[in-house]
């Protein structure tokens, strides 16, 4: 995996430099909000490359779950714009995105409780006319707990094993890129560690990875690349370790 540059101070235009020329997935200099409401994000940025875990972390109400919908394209941006693969897909609607090459596994409601983990990862290949038996069972070799219990409902996992159900659902589209909205929201630490193996050994593979995480010390341990976002705006941009060894953000973000 590539590492990226240092620490940058304030500001998209650091974030877009980290970024290299030409990123995989890159939401530039983002602005907006939901419906009329006033702005969220004010010219924020976030990209990922191929291999890459990029991660977006920072205080409660920073924005960023917002900067990852905003990517996704579930609110309408102001200003910026969204490029996936040199693609300008600013005005594109989810849909298309997901048609595009994007998987997304929102934090809420992303499996179906009533249906079994084998039906759950069926419907999320809704997009795709092929063969999609060998997909379910890379997913089945990524997750084998869920190979195990794909008769069971999902309603009835483990909240980590709910949380495998959704990311294989998102890869059963056979995406580009896939984005994962705190995936380890409400697990225990045990399992925290777990989908977090099974995050790198998906990026492993190639697939870029952008992320959205409370437990900010813990990503950043992961990730190539981070975003530490303040009021929607980019407050600090650099790789994983470079920013776990920043003094300001160790001291404002990450308990010292």
């Amino acid at each position: 995996m590539s590492t990226p540059n240092t620490p940058t101070a304030r500001g998209g235009e650091g974030a877009t430099a980290l970024a290299g020329d030409t990123p995989f997935l890159i939401g530039e200099a983002m602005t907006g909000g939901y419906g009329k409401g006033p702005d969220i994000l004010h010219d924020c940025t976030i990209a990922v490359n191929p291999g890459e875990i990029a991660v977006i972390v920072g205080p409660n109400g920073a924005g960023k779950s917002t900067a990852m919908k905003a990517v996704f394209g579930m609110l309408d941006l102001r200003a910026g714009h969204v490029r996936l693969d040199g693609e300008d897909i600013t005005h594109l609607s989810p849909q298309e995105r997901v048609r595009k090459g994007m998987g997304f596994v929102p934090q809420t409601s992303n499996i179906f409780t009533s249906m079994t983990v084998e039906e759950n990862l069926e419907m999320g290949a809704f997009i795709r006319t092929d063969d999609i038996r060998e997909t379910i069972e890379q997913v089945f070799d990524l997750f084998p707990i869920l190979r195990d219990k794909r008769r069971q409902p999902a309603g009835e996992l483990s909240g980590g094993q709910r949380q495998q159900v959704a990311v294989g659902r998102a890869l059963m589209t056979k995406p580009k890129v896939l984005m994962l909205d705190e995936p380890t929201a409400g697990v225990s630490p045990i399992v925290m560690d777990e989908l977090f193996d099974r995050i790198i050994e998906v990026s492993r593979t190639g697939l870029p990875i952008l992320m959205v995480e409370q437990n900010a010390r813990q990503a950043l341990e992961i990730a190539d690349k981070g975003y530490v976002l303040v009021q929607g705006a980019n407050a600090f941009t650099g790789s994983g370790r470079d920013l776990l060894n920043d003094a300001d953000v160790r001291k404002s973000f990450l308990g010292g």
